[in-house]
């Protein structure tokens, strides 16, 4: 078989694409020195700005079309890939536009039902209203329900770890000689002769498995002692503060790496770090539930029977990987890294959360909860923390892109995970050895990488945005 070519009969549509990004990179260059200059004899002249603020309108309307063109020729280049039959039609681009139609279609799905209903949907809803969020949004999502799928095994198309004959530094579009296989290695193969496009799939799952979990669990670790230190303070607060203040002093690289090394692994630590860590959530959890429902005895106590049985089924398959359902699987050296992730965000999260917590305490409504009588952890959980929800939502998906940042270089280093295991950061290091021959091996993930950690600070920028305007 002939090597596919990036983009077959599609070639039709290169001179489009090269023209839209040209148009576009123009339209931005003069929109900047249009926009600079506009804004100087608008100091200058005073009244008589409004001319110039005109042609710094027609600017930014060129490059809002040099997007609409760029976009509109991706989405031929998508459109005319997956209707063609032939792979050498279909070309590279077209038949990884075929790969991932699972993921356009949960994403047109995600895009159409939230824009049906984001009136009902609170800050996600107002998302929407954002061209900046949405954008964030739809790159985050691309990956997640790339990792979902490609852990079902409906976009990859070899198996990650396989090494075919033949196929070392495979150049993207590569034909197979094996039978029985895919016929072609469509990014190309690494230097042990394994599928890029494959394992850049299967390294999506292992971001999007350890990232957000592990960044949720240090949220509900550095809440669950953030909200009493700042609304108790005393001893309580210098304790809990000179704690945090006593991890953050560690460089957060080093602190991460210390934690994932085998001389400290081969101590157990990481484990009973697990064991102490790992039960803060549950008590967040059945606080949480027990400070809203403590009146209703029936429902606070069905409530939080269910909450502590999946609770503790879940300390025990993570922390101790003795879940007694044999459903949870959860591999000593993932433990390292998601316990690893845990304790190193915590301090931090547990600092912006007191820092919010003192200024939100002082308000009006927190004394007339007071005054009511409700308790201290209803208004912790249930006055204080909602109203803090802004902030830390936004923190929350910068702090996913900073731990997936960590997960590549742990992989990068090989640290952590194990040698063959598909994750971006390790998939670089193993490119990066003949970077200046073959760059396809470490292109591809280190793109990946990239592209989900711009479009979590994008996704962050759209609901700051939306939550200042509240």
């Amino acid at each position: 078989m002939e090597p596919l070519t990036w983009t077959g009969s599609l070639a039709i549509l290169n001179p489009l694409f090269v023209g839209a990004w040209a148009f576009l990179i123009v339209a931005f260059v003069v929109s900047s020195v249009v926009s600079a200059f506009s804004v100087e004899r608008a100091i200058s002249a005073g009244a008589s700005a409004p001319t110039r603020i005109s042609a710094a309108s027609w600017a930014s309307l060129g490059v809002t079309a040099g997007l609409a063109l760029v976009a509109l020729v991706t989405f031929a280049y998508l459109i005319g890939g997956i209707a063609l039959q032939d792979p050498q039609q279909k070309g590279i681009l077209g038949i990884l536009a075929t790969r991932f139609l699972p993921v356009w279609l949960a994403l047109a799905a995600t895009f159409a039902l939230s824009l049906t209903f984001k009136r009902r949907l609170g800050l996600y809803g107002k998302l929407f209203d954002s061209t900046i969020g949405m954008a964030g949004f739809a790159i985050v999502m691309f990956w997640v329900f790339t990792a979902i799928f490609g852990a079902m095994d409906l976009i990859v198309t070899h198996d990650p770890l396989a090494q075919l004959s033949g196929m070392k530094n495979a150049v993207p579009g590569s034909a197979v000689t094996q039978e029985g296989v895919y016929p072609y290695y469509l990014l190309g193969g690494d230097n042990l002769a394994r599928d890029v496009f494959s394992r850049m799939v299967k390294g999506a799952w292992v971001v999007v498995r350890i990232a957000p979990f592990a960044t949720l669990f240090a949220f509900m670790v550095g809440i669950t002692l953030g909200l009493p230190a700042a609304y108790y303070g005393g001893k309580l607060d210098t304790f809990l503060t000179f704690l945090a203040n006593l991890i953050l002093a560690f460089p957060v690289i080093l602190l991460f790496y210390l934690l994932v090394t085998p001389e400290i692994v081969q101590t157990g630590l990481p484990t009973y770090m697990a064991a102490v860590l790992f039960l803060l959530p549950i008590v967040f959890v059945a606080v949480l539930i027990h400070s809203r429902h403590f009146t209703d005895l029936r429902k606070d106590a069905i409530y939080l029977t269910i909450a502590l049985a999946i609770g503790l089924w879940l300390y025990l398959g993570i922390a101790w990987d003795a879940d007694p359902l044999g459903i949870i699987d959860f591999p000593p050296n993932l433990l390292v890294v998601f316990v690893s992730v845990v304790f190193v965000n915590a301090p931090t999260v547990f600092r912006i959360v007191r820092g919010l917590a003192l200024d939100i305490k002082t308000r009006d409504y927190v004394a007339a909860a007071q005054t009511r009588g409700e308790g201290p952890w209803y208004i912790m959980l249930w006055e204080i923390l909602p109203n803090a929800r802004g902030p830390l939502i936004v923190d929350f998906c910068l702090r996913i892109g900073y731990t997936t940042i960590l997960l590549g270089t742990l992989g990068f280093f090989g640290l952590g995970l194990s040698p063959e295991s598909p994750d971006w950061g390790s998939t670089i290091n193993d490119g990066r050895k003949l970077l200046s021959i073959y760059p396809h091996p470490a292109l591809a993930p280190a793109l990946a990488l990239m592209s989900l950690v711009l479009g979590l600070n994008l996704l962050a920028d759209g609901l700051r945005e939306e939550s200042l305007r509240d």
